[in-house]
């Protein structure tokens, strides 16, 4: 994936969410880009899923913000059927996601950087 590539580019100019996935253990981050806050459920079911498959271990606990996108009938059943266990910050406590906070500032960081240097107009 080039990400100076056009097609890649215009790809994400509809995308207007970003769900940000932190491994607790090795802080190793994926970023899925969204279109709607609904995406969020099933992105996380298949990443689970995958997840899972991939390195033979199970999902024990979520963290997450009290969003609805988090906090809805699908992700109830799924956690409910795969015995995963939710934990929910409490609003306006950033000391409970702190290394969500850090991530997520470092993530725009190296965005900035990188749109500074690829000398796109400044609408990017």
């Amino acid at each position: 994936m080039d990400l100076f590539d056009p097609t890649f580019v215009s790809s994400l100019m509809h995308k207007k969410y970003c769900l940000v996935v932190t491994d607790d253990y090795s802080r190793f981050t994926w970023v899925f880009f969204l279109t709607t806050k609904y995406e969020t459920s099933e992105i996380l079911k298949n990443y689970i899923k995958e997840i899972e498959n991939l390195v033979d271990k199970k999902v024990k606990i979520i963290r997450s913000n009290n969003g609805i996108e988090f906090k809805n009938k699908v992700m109830d059943d799924f956690c409910r059927e795969k015995g995963i266990r939710r934990e929910y910050s409490v609003a306006r406590t950033p000391q409970q996601n702190g290394v969500a906070k850090r991530r997520n500032r470092t993530l725009i960081e190296v965005d900035r950087t990188i749109l500074a240097d690829s000398k796109l107009p400044t609408t990017f």
